[in-house]
């Protein structure tokens, strides 16, 4: 059965599911309400006949108790003694048989009831039978007023066939209400569905339709449509990525296999020294390129890590010092005392030299790299009198393989990594990279906060 409900249709299932549900919900409310109606008219009916029977025992404590008593239509009046006889009756009881039987009477407390068989005493149905005590203590009399119930059967017996016709009709009508109702309610899901299938097919945009209504199949459409629009983009920054790798790779590739095509050609004719000069440029701007790569590869997997290699105490002005002495050209301004920071050496290491082969490659006559204490944070300041970058590319060039150049001259240009890479690694020990005006020239700010380290929480 569960197996047979798991096939059917979502639409068939929220049905199934909400009439059963509906069908159970009406059952009960029927069975309570027979309970209810059954109960409220019993006590109407003990409350009718045991006012009669106070009404008759005021008759007999005055002394005007006739014979025969006067009583509504469908009600008896019996007063019976100590002895069990009767004294006087209502005009359709009987003068001889008490209505209760002897123990039946002895058990009976005052002013209660007793349903008895209805045939008894002339009823169609059962009979609802009060006893109340008059007169006085020494000579009691018992009054017994019997009242038929068969109206209150009818009544019940009448609503129970209403619901057992008008429940099914009923359950039946809000079933189709329902199943039309889920139909408009699923319509948009199915809609998502076409729409999802579509895509998958490649025969229509990346988008779903969103239904025109602010619900919560609206949200979920707008939701996936986000979502749809971030893999889109992610898809094309990752083929932008790959083209332009490979297009790094092909120049040196291209330059070494022409290279050694001639030599090969030409065996007599090549400078083998210049020839193995030019091949080891190549191969270590290939290996550089890779390297690059892979790091930026390995910081796509790897978001929210601190830093990628082993962070240790190293004095920052000391650090940037040994890498300003590899170029003649750079000027560097030391700190006047040591600038302790908890690092990765080779990471800042690496975003110096970037930051200096990009001022260097630029400038027109002086580079120039200074490091100092900013407040709670070290500042590694390059500045360079080249043609510097207008505002509106200064967010655009830590992008990966960008150029502002338009030859795109590798060997004037780089291969657009450089800022990224120190985008990224400065990133990973919780610094921020600027751009500004050098004026002339561009000016590189790097700032690192003191509290850094593995997670961001070694002191300094």
């Amino acid at each position: 059965m569960r197996r047979r409900v798991r096939e059917l249709s979502l639409r068939a299932r929220l049905l199934l599911i909400s009439t059963a549900a509906l069908a159970f919900g009406l059952v009960a409310g029927g069975v309570l309400l027979v309970a209810v109606l059954t109960f409220a008219q019993g006590r109407a009916v003990h409350a009718e006949a045991l006012e009669t029977a106070e009404g008759v025992a005021r008759l007999v404590d005055q002394g005007q108790l006739t014979d025969p008593i006067p009583v509504t239509p469908g009600v008896q009046v019996q007063v019976i003694d100590e002895q069990g006889r009767v004294r006087a009756v209502s005009a359709t009881a009987d003068r001889l048989v008490p209505i209760l039987y002897e123990d039946e009477l002895r058990d009976l407390p005052d002013k209660a009831g007793k349903v008895i068989p209805g045939e008894r005493i002339g009823f169609d149905g059962a009979a609802r039978v009060v006893k109340v005590t008059a007169g006085p203590a020494t000579q009691p009399l018992r009054i017994l007023v019997a009242r038929s119930t068969s109206q209150l059967t009818q009544g019940v017996h009448l609503l129970r066939v209403t619901l057992l016709i008008a429940f099914p009709l009923l359950v039946a009508l809000l079933a189709a209400m329902m199943w039309r109702a889920l139909g408009a309610a699923l319509r948009p899901v199915d809609a998502l569905r076409a729409g999802a299938e579509e895509i998958t097919g490649g025969t229509r945009a990346g988008r779903l339709p969103v239904p025109g209504s602010h619900d919560e199949i609206g949200r979920l459409a707008i939701t996936l449509n986000d979502m749809l629009q971030r893999l889109d983009t992610a898809r094309a920054r990752q083929r932008a990525f790959v083209a332009d790798a490979a297009h790094e790779l092909r120049s040196p590739l291209t330059n070494m296999r022409t290279e050694l095509e001639v030599a090969q050609r030409l065996p007599d004719d090549t400078d083998w020294p210049a020839l193995t000069d030019d091949l080891l440029a190549d191969v270590q701007r290939l290996s550089r390129l890779v390297d690059d790569l892979l790091l930026l590869a390995r910081s796509d997997d790897g978001a929210g890590r601190a830093v990628a290699g082993r962070p240790e105490e190293i004095d920052v002005g000391q650090l940037v010092g040994e890498v300003a002495a590899r170029y003649p050209e750079v000027v560097h301004e030391d700190a006047a005392g040591p600038l302790p920071l908890v690092a990765e050496p080779d990471a800042l290491a690496r975003v110096v030299a970037n930051l200096l082969d990009n001022a260097c490659r630029h400038k027109r006559s002086a580079v120039t790299v200074r490091t100092v204490a900013d407040g709670g944070d070290l500042l590694i300041a390059v500045t360079d009198d080249g043609p510097g970058i207008p505002a509106a590319d200064r967010e655009r060039v830590f992008d990966r393989f960008t150029r502002l150049d338009d030859a795109r001259a590798r060997d004037a240009g780089g291969s657009g990594l450089g800022l990224a890479i120190v985008r990224e690694l400065v990133r990973r020990h919780g610094g921020s990279v600027t751009l500004g005006d050098a004026n002339p020239g561009l000016r590189v700010e790097v700032r690192l906060p003191r509290r850094c380290g593995r997670g961001g929480s070694t002191d300094e």
